[in-house]
């Protein structure tokens, strides 16, 4: 099921999970486990996830259970930023990108050995 799924991805949805693999590999160079960090990321991330939701359609547990995961990334996104930008603070970055050249490469190569299995498991479902 996992690889139905990976082989079906469009370069959007490919594009996303580049930026959830960047996300965890930053955030596993620089993880703070100050509960208020993560907190604070939460509330956020339930406030301005729910205004997304309010503001994207009707607010009902319906359209929350038929888009079950369109609307999850409606509150993932601003968690992930208000995380990210709670740790990386102060380090130098540009962006997303660290100032480090080899963290830069690590997460890169993390994206592109996923963009790379999308692609050969596209390929591998088109030919049978």
């Amino acid at each position: 099921m996992p690889l139905q799924y990976i082989a079906g991805l469009s370069g959007s949805k490919s594009t996303l999970w580049c930026f959830l693999i960047w996300y965890l590999c930053m955030i596993s160079l620089y993880f703070d486990n100050s509960a208020i960090l993560w907190l604070n990321s939460f509330g956020l991330a339930i406030v301005v996830g729910f205004a997304l939701f309010l503001s994207t359609g009707p607010a009902t547990l319906e359209r929350f259970r038929l888009r079950f995961w369109e609307s999850i990334r409606l509150f993932m996104c601003p968690f992930l930023v208000s995380s990210f930008s709670a740790l990386v603070k102060g380090q130098g970055f540009i962006l997303l990108l660290s100032p480090r050249l080899e963290e830069n490469l690590l997460a890169s190569s993390f994206c592109l050995v996923f963009l790379l299995a999308v692609k050969g498991l596209q390929q591998q479902r088109s030919v049978q």
